[in-house]
């Protein structure tokens, strides 16, 4: 059973329930509970960073959103929408003993090369990497927080 830690992120409130040996966490935006892995305890954090912290709306937030990558089936852990229906952040969660490497950087890159998204970011929960990216220049920039809602 996963034993919570404290992440490089504000801490909130969750609601966490126990059935026999598994720990489910509720999941506000798809609202259901989900078993609590290491994996899903960062990506819960950080949807709570993006709505309390960065003012994105609850609603323009889908999780585990599905695409397909040279016929490949993936997931991407966290994609943010604008009022238009257009993505504008893509954020994949590792584990918390993930180290932040160039292969979970390619790994976003790949995701971002379906979702054609200006704003990236990879995030274990304790390390946060965030990126602009220039489609025009076929360039990136590293940016040292996420830009708020607007």
């Amino acid at each position: 059973m996963f034993q919570p830690i404290p992440l490089n992120l504000p801490e909130y409130p969750f609601r966490i329930r126990h059935d026999s040996d598994v720990t489910y966490i509720f999941d506000e935006v798809r609202k259901k509970y989900l078993v609590l892995t290491p994996e899903e305890w960062v990506r819960q954090h950080f949807v709570k960073f993006l709505i309390n912290e960065r003012n994105y709306p609850r609603t323009l937030i889908k999780l585990e959103g599905g695409l397909t990558l040279n016929t490949l089936k993936k997931r991407s852990d966290i994609t943010v929408f604008n009022t238009l229906g257009k993505i504008i952040l893509l954020i994949e969660c590792k584990a918390p003993s993930v180290k932040i490497s160039q292969k979970t950087l390619d790994q976003v890159a790949r995701y971002n090369m379906i979702h054609q998204t200006e704003t990236v970011g990879v995030t274990n929960g304790l390390t946060h990497c965030f990126f602009k990216i220039n489609f025009f220049n076929k360039s990136y920039e590293v940016i040292n927080q996420l830009p708020y809602f607007s």
